[in-house]
């Protein structure tokens, strides 16, 4: 049984809305990331990897989204402990407020970066990387219209 993990990838003025993960996360602490969290177990229903992507959105830097939220690509890990992780990526868009360091025991710091910082920083793990092509995809089809 795999462990749901969302993320959102958000974009503004030529950059990615990034976040340091918290030295004290279990996964990848200390390394740059989109911002996301787990999908709770809420029995029977409706649209919840996007009320999951929303939850932690507002969680974590203190922001609310738009409705529209496009899919942008599904991968898989495991932890150290052995537990599997499915990760969900959707492009999103802001409605409301200005990403901060909401939940200081998740995140250590906001950053709007460009792909190109976040190809050459060193603590960009390769999963971010491969986000942020796919998501440029999309970023791009949708600045063509």
């Amino acid at each position: 049984m795999f462990i749901l993990n969302i993320e959102g990838a958000i974009y503004r003025e030529g950059k990615w809305l990034i976040i340091e993960r918290s030295s004290k996360e279990e996964h990848a602490g200390g390394l740059l990331s989109l911002v996301g969290g787990t999908v709770e177990n809420e029995g029977f229903s409706k649209e919840l990897l996007e009320r999951t992507l929303k939850r932690e959105l507002f969680e974590e830097v203190g922001i609310t989204l738009k409705d529209d939220v496009k899919y942008v690509r599904n991968t898989s890990f495991v932890l150290p402990d052995g537990r599997e992780v499915l990760d969900i990526v959707f492009y999103c868009e802001i409605d409301a407020g200005e990403p901060y360091a909401k939940s200081i025991d998740e995140v250590e710091g906001v950053y709007w970066m460009t792909a190109a910082e976040i190809f050459a920083h060193t603590n960009a793990p390769i999963w971010l990387k491969e986000s942020i092509e796919e998501a440029e995809k999309i970023n791009n089809k949708l600045q063509c219209k």
